[in-house]
């Protein structure tokens, strides 16, 4: 988020040098530099043994399948969104949950926090913002993910964190 009047007392910020940031909005009334702030989201490839859980999300992409993905809440720890989101979208209970890194999505100042984490229990039933969602073959998971470059490294990532040998994953793979 970019700040352009500060969120205290409603002034229009003006430029300050914060030394190593370069120039960032300042208030001169509160004495205060407001610096970007990406919004926090999990990205969750959830794995049941070979299966990794996919989701089709209409307004997300068209021709795509994705992975679990929701926004931090305040007061929210990110492994809490992770149980939450999973649950929320899906119904299942996921546990083990193992953080892979992060991506960053410019076009919507997003921070992707990129996690893994293994069923524990629980039927599918998708949330009514989830079109359709069921456990894929772990081979079959770039190649349905056509349009989801982010959601495409998560599982590359998750690929090397379980030390996947078989090339059938790779096939779709563009590099």
């Amino acid at each position: 988020m970019k700040f352009i009047y500060c969120p205290i007392c409603g002034t229009k910020l003006i430029e300050r040098d914060s030394w190593d940031e370069g120039a960032v909005p300042y208030c001169p009334v509160d004495d205060n530099m407001y610096f970007d702030t990406p919004k926090p989201c999990v990205v969750v490839a959830v794995m049941k043994e070979k299966e990794i859980l996919l989701l089709k999300q209409n307004y997300t992409f068209k021709n795509s399948k994705v992975l679990v993905s929701g926004y931090v809440t305040n007061g929210e720890s990110v492994e809490d969104t992770v149980h939450r989101e999973v649950k929320e979208e899906t119904g299942i209970t996921v546990g083990e949950i193992k953080y892979l890194g992060s991506d960053y999505l410019a076009s919507k100042e997003i921070i992707m926090l990129t996690f893994m984490a293994k069923y524990v229990e629980g039927e599918i039933n998708k949330s009514p913002e989830v079109d359709w969602a069921d456990w894929r073959n772990i081979d079959d998971a770039i190649c349905e993910m056509s349009e989801d470059e982010i959601g495409k490294r998560v599982v590359r990532k998750l690929l090397k964190e379980i030390k996947y040998t078989g090339e059938k994953a790779y096939r779709c793979d563009i590099k």
